[in-house]
């Protein structure tokens, strides 16, 4: 969740479709990988987009919002050339950059606030991984929002080393949950940038909240 108390009305903002469903919820990890991959999916479809470098441009701001499954296939309906990203039970969908003063209304009523998935004693492992801040207690949403920037920030800028194998085997991404200790001691093997958050929901500003390392093999 990156929902921005006050938003300039002229900035846009890449909303983020997660579908849960509380019957059958995916684990949190999926959700977090789900909707990190959603991300640059939207992004690799079409980044000749010039909405992209106007968003990259601005905060990088992006809305994770909630759908139940029913309302997630209206979404699909209304966006049916955007590609879904499926990790284990979650999934999730990315949306090019929107104006946040004028999102369409089946977008704009999703839930941001309060998204929560059940955590998973099992680790989520990929070669691409993405180091979550666990110190900071975030809720789903907020976590997720920040894992997607790390990853569009690491893919972004990238010199393309090894992106192409990662895109070839479908983009796997993994998720470890740090202590504050270990996140820090980790983050100098990062291969993108350490993100940190503006602090506008939950969070203080200038936390450092995730980053995208590689796994050795």
């Amino acid at each position: 969740m990156d929902e921005l108390r006050e938003r300039d009305p002229e900035e846009l903002v890449q909303p983020i479709i997660l579908r849960i469903d509380k019957e059958d919820p995916s684990t949190e990890d999926e959700g977090l990988s789900a909707v990190s991959r959603a991300a640059v999916i939207a992004y690799l479809q079409d980044p000749h987009n010039p909405d992209w470098q106007r968003w990259a441009s601005q905060a990088f701001a992006k809305s994770v919002r909630r759908a139940n499954p029913k309302m997630f296939a209206k979404v699909l309906e209304m966006f049916p050339e955007q590609m879904v990203s499926e990790v284990g039970k979650a999934q999730a969908v990315g949306l090019p950059p929107l104006p946040a003063a004028n999102l369409p209304k089946l977008i704009a009523k999703l839930q941001v606030s309060g998204t929560e998935l059940p955590k998973s004693d099992e680790i989520l492992n990929a070669k691409v991984s993405i180091a979550v801040n666990d110190s900071l207690e975030m809720s789903t949403g907020k976590a997720a929002a920040q894992c997607a920037h790390a990853l569009f920030a690491w893919l972004t800028d990238s010199d393309g080393q090894g992106i192409e194998e990662w895109l070839k085997v479908q983009a796997p991404v993994g998720i470890r949950h740090l202590s504050r200790q270990e996140f820090d001691a980790l983050s100098h093997k990062a291969s993108g940038p350490v993100i940190q958050d503006a602090g506008r929901t939950e969070i203080e500003p200038g936390s450092t909240t995730a980053f995208v390392y590689i796994q050795e093999s």
